[in-house]
């Protein structure tokens, strides 16, 4: 059992956070003893869900929704599944955005090291779009699709 300042930590959450979550029902069966909440590996594991929902672009409303299907069991089941689909679609389409963003941080990075180098931009310009080493045309190419 861990306390709400241990699970604060475990997790680099403010112990308000905690209490709305605990307010918001996401935790059914804590442990009170007196004022103290007592975090249960169930508890440990829901915030895990939690933050990696709120991470996936999820906000408490959709996340309180995903509680009220686990409460109703098995017969969720599907729900539960299309929502977490769902979820990793938007994850691995944020992932190609963001890879294609940094391909292209990466060949201008690049680019201005080389023209540092060079004290000028036209040997590179010269090689543009297609004359590019490999390895930078590669991230010139994924920058551009």
């Amino acid at each position: 059992m861990y306390t709400i300042g241990q699970v604060s930590e475990m997790f680099d959450l403010p112990i308000s956070t905690l209490r709305y979550y605990d307010k918001e029902g996401f935790f059914p069966n804590l442990v009170r003893k007196g004022n103290i909440r007592y975090f249960s590996n169930n508890e440990i594991e829901a915030l895990h869900v939690i933050e990696c929902l709120k991470k996936s672009g999820l906000g408490i409303k959709e996340i309180n929704q995903f509680f009220t299907w686990v409460s109703e069991g098995s017969s969720s089941y599907e729900k539960r599944k299309e929502l977490f689909e769902a979820r990793k679609s938007a994850v691995e389409d944020e992932i190609k955005s963001l890879q294609k963003t940094l391909s292209l941080l990466e060949f201008k990075c690049w680019y201005y090291k080389t023209a540092m180098e060079d004290g000028t931009e036209e040997h590179i310009q010269t090689m543009l779009p297609d004359k590019l080493p490999d390895d930078i045309q590669k991230l010139y190419n994924a920058s551009h699709e």
